[in-house]
């Protein structure tokens, strides 16, 4: 229940995000949902037994995961939500796990096995047919850099995930978040700051909602629930069940902002959706042979 949770959560947040740059600037939106995350988890870590400060081997995970997973690829999806309709820009976003594949084999020595090689052309396959000529306009400037910055966002996230694949924990990822959220928080203010200085606010009662949402509920809350499920379930059914997110995504987009469904984003989703389950099953087959 818990799973199904964070992918509704995380999935309709796409559609809410979109409507919540109709009142914020996208890096200001970003900064304050960190903001909002950090005080969220600080209070959890009190909570649960105090704050403490990470231990210095865990600095280089709360640096990159800061930086990378949170800072840059909220700040680049926020941006290019502003160009791209949501539906798309979930679909885009997590094709991380495939950019995850060859850097894995790259820099860590994973083998590329044939389960995993046919989840990755499967996946890219999804990728070009998101691209194709025939539905993307490669003229239009937005959307070229709207897209691009998705895709950049992904692979960024892909590189954290490399780095802590490598990395051994000496706190738990629920000690060590708040101060993640913090250093994403502190990377975004001068951003935003020299970005969006000139650029105001609209409080209304929807941007109050989006917010809410964004703060305590996809960001801490959802955090919090992505941990305990990921101690509670085996990491194959983790991995197929947010492969969820993206397909509620392009469906609470449809409901919330109307956009429509079109073959494109139909057949790229399945490719990629695909692509992913099979490389999550190849991950599942190659732990059972270990």
């Amino acid at each position: 229940m818990l799973l199904a949770t964070v992918i509704i959560l995380w999935g309709v947040n796409w559609p809410v995000m979109k409507l919540g740059l109709a009142d914020i600037p996208p890096m200001t939106f970003a900064l304050s949902r960190m903001v909002l995350g950090a005080l969220c988890m600080f209070g959890v870590a009190a909570a649960r037994g105090g704050i403490r400060l990470p231990d210095r081997h865990d600095l280089p995970i709360v640096i990159t995961v800061g930086l990378l997973q949170m800072a840059a690829f909220l700040g680049l999806v926020t941006v290019a939500l502003q160009f791209v309709p949501a539906g798309r820009s979930s679909i885009l976003a997590y094709t991380t796990a495939l950019w995850v594949v060859p850097g894995a084999a790259i820099l860590l020595g994973e083998r590329l096995g044939g389960r995993k090689l046919v989840g990755f052309l499967l996946g890219m396959a999804g990728v070009a047919v998101m691209f194709n000529p025939a539905a993307f306009d490669w003229t239009d400037r937005n959307v070229l850099i709207g897209n691009g910055l998705l895709m950049l966002a992904a692979i960024l996230w892909a590189a954290q995930i490399i780095q802590v694949r490598g990395h051994v924990w000496h706190a738990s990822p629920l000690q060590l978040a708040p101060w993640q959220f913090t250093v994403a928080a502190v990377a975004l203010l001068p951003v935003a700051i020299v970005m969006e200085s000139g650029e105001s606010i609209d409080w209304t009662g929807q941007l109050a909602a989006v917010l809410f949402y964004n703060g305590p509920i996809a960001t801490a809350f959802a955090f919090w629930a992505v941990v305990t499920v990921n101690r509670a379930l085996p990491a194959i059914t983790t991995s197929l069940g947010t492969l969820g997110v993206p397909v509620t995504g392009v469906i609470a987009s449809t409901v919330m902002l109307g956009e429509p469904v079109t073959p494109t984003n139909l057949t790229g989703l399945a490719l990629i959706v695909g692509g992913l389950a099979w490389l999550a099953l190849g991950d599942r087959k190659a732990s059972r042979a270990r």
